[in-house]
């Protein structure tokens, strides 16, 4: 006949309830170093505590090891302005790190007689909002460009688009002088520092420099400089020469 054997219960005294425990009985952990032959536990390791809470990091809590040019760089504003057709879209696109932003419309012939891009333009859409771009200049320096439009029912976004500005760059065509005088007039009115720049289309300029200035009735203060908005550095150049027209009126009122 099969049995089955009952275990060897550990003797118990009578009345004894640690005997007679389920501890007793089947076993537990047991107590360090009590078991021969084994090694006591080592001691639990001591909680870890809660890293603190995210603070972010201000330039006066930058520590001696964080140089200046660690921090994001400044954004200044600059303003590319001017005259319908003159090649601010092409200004900012020719330098912009970004896809630039354009409000380009299609021209209709609603807009014959209103709109004139000159005798040998080839435009065929006009920007009615705004054009918009970015370009890094150092690791301190970044400036976010904003491209007025050039018709004059568009007139009002130019309040809008100055509000935080630094400086402008009015772009000039030499072959259409009288199209650049509204935007010349409207900085010299609000006294935003500004640059003109003439844009040499295939090249050549319709004028030189000097009879530019006096057709523009610009003083000497004001810079005047020759660029092609086609390229890249020639743009850079003549955003460089906005940005110390912009100091110099900077420093001029921190001393004054």
């Amino acid at each position: 006949m099969d049995f089955v054997r009952s275990p060897d219960w550990p003797a118990a005294a009578l009345g004894g309830s640690v005997a007679n425990s389920a501890t007793a009985r089947y076993g537990g952990p047991a107590a360090p170093g009590s078991v021969p032959g084994h090694a006591a536990a080592p001691p639990a390791p001591p909680p870890v505590p809660p890293p603190p809470p995210y603070r972010p990091t201000t330039p006066d809590s930058a520590g001696p090891g964080r140089s200046a040019t660690s921090r994001a760089p400044i954004p200044v504003k600059i303003l590319i302005a001017g005259g319908f057709a003159v090649g601010k879209t092409t200004t900012v696109a020719a330098i912009s790190e970004i896809a630039p932003l354009t409000t380009e419309a299609q021209m209709t012939t609603a807009g014959i007689g209103v709109d004139d891009p000159g005798l040998d333009s080839e435009k065929t859409t006009t920007t009615v909002a705004m054009d918009f771009g970015c370009v890094t200049i150092d690791r301190s320096l970044k400036l976010y460009l904003f491209g007025t439009p050039g018709q004059s029912r568009f007139g009002f976004m130019w309040d809008d688009l100055a509000r935080g500005a630094l400086g402008a760059l009015v772009v000039v065509d030499s072959a259409r002088l009288d199209h650049c005088y509204p935007a010349i007039d409207y900085f010299e009115r609000a006294g935003l520092p500004f640059a003109v720049g003439v844009n040499a289309f295939d090249g050549r300029l319709a004028l030189d420099l000097p009879s530019i200035r006096w057709a523009l009735a610009i003083g000497d203060h004001v810079p005047l400089v020759q660029f092609d908005a086609r390229d890249r550095l020639s743009v850079r150049d003549a955003l460089l020469v906005v940005l110390d027209r912009a100091l110099d009126r900077a420093t001029r009122d921190r001393g004054a």
